[in-house]
């Protein structure tokens, strides 16, 4: 997005603008903390979802011109910055305290003290992406999964410094929907038994997940009824007893379901799994 900054600060001058509830700048590159600055002399007290996705010149200084402009925000987005530090995450928190949605995906710069300001000042959160923040650990994730308990998506792709001490505690998420565990090495059956208590779940992404056997998809698919989408790509711990399983209990829900590089399980092809799930329409979703 070329002069992407100049040119937001020229619409939202417009008078049409003034009332606007959402703001995306997502990859405007060329977005510098100055720009965000200039947004505090904007009448934008009616903004409630701001995309600084791939915006990687915006800093610390930046997030805190544009929640004091914008208090009202609900969502805040700033996918893939590696500017951003846990004072960027306490000057959200200060500012905007209607957070429900929130994205630091890629902001590796990020530490537990973001999660521990995220889990005191946001329990309604209910949208929470952490993919790659590579510096946080167990202690963290574990505050906000005891704080945060209204979350619907949690995204951790890529997060493999986690284990089954903060997975075990994914069950007080009992309205939880949406789960992305791909990189998860250290997940073993006993943290998988204990999200299988998520009875909500309709989407569960298991790639690489390479330490879970049936044991503990059987339980996901014995208390998650309403799944509609399954990863368990690249798992050679399930065999053809976790599909059996699967098909008992979400052959008339589940349209996508990943097991490619499952060399233990032998019914693999089209033809069989169609027969097992009789609504599949996607069978691949890693490539």
């Amino acid at each position: 997005m070329n002069n992407a900054g100049d040119r937001m600060i020229a619409a939202l001058s417009l008078l049409r603008y003034q009332n606007v509830e959402e703001i995306n700048l997502e990859f405007g590159q060329d977005i510098e903390d100055k720009h965000l600055m200039s947004l505090k002399c904007m009448p934008l007290q009616r903004a409630e979802c701001i995309n600084l996705n791939a915006c990687q010149k915006v800093t610390d200084s930046g997030v805190e011109a544009v929640t004091v402009a914008c208090p009202k925000l609900k969502s805040f987005s700033i996918y893939w910055n590696g500017r951003v530090t846990d004072l960027g995450v306490e000057y959200l928190v200060k500012n905007c305290n209607q957070i429900v949605s929130l994205n630091l995906s890629g902001c590796k710069n990020l530490t537990d003290q973001s999660l521990n300001l995220i889990a005191n000042y946001y329990k309604g959160l209910k949208h929470l992406n952490l993919t790659r923040c590579v510096k946080l650990t167990d202690n963290g994730l574990t505050l906000i999964l005891k704080s945060c308990e209204s979350i619907e998506y949690l995204n951790l792709y890529a997060d493999s410094s986690f284990t089954d001490k903060s997975y075990k505690e994914i069950s007080h998420l009992t309205e939880l929907k949406v789960l992305d565990l791909c990189g998860a090495q250290n997940l073993s059956d006993e943290g998988l038994l204990s999200i299988a208590k998520c009875k909500k779940l309709v989407s569960l992404n298991l790639t690489w997940c390479v330490h879970v056997t049936d044991v503990a998809v059987k339980a996901v698919a014995q208390n998650c009824l309403s799944l509609e989408f399954l990863s368990l790509f690249g798992i050679t711990g399930v065999t053809d007893t976790s599909l059996e399983t699967l098909s008992k209990f979400s052959s008339q829900n589940l349209t996508t379901l990943d097991v490619n590089g499952c060399i233990n399980i032998k019914k693999r092809s089209k033809v069989e799994l169609l027969q097992l799930f009789p609504k599949l329409a996607c069978f691949k979703v890693h490539s």
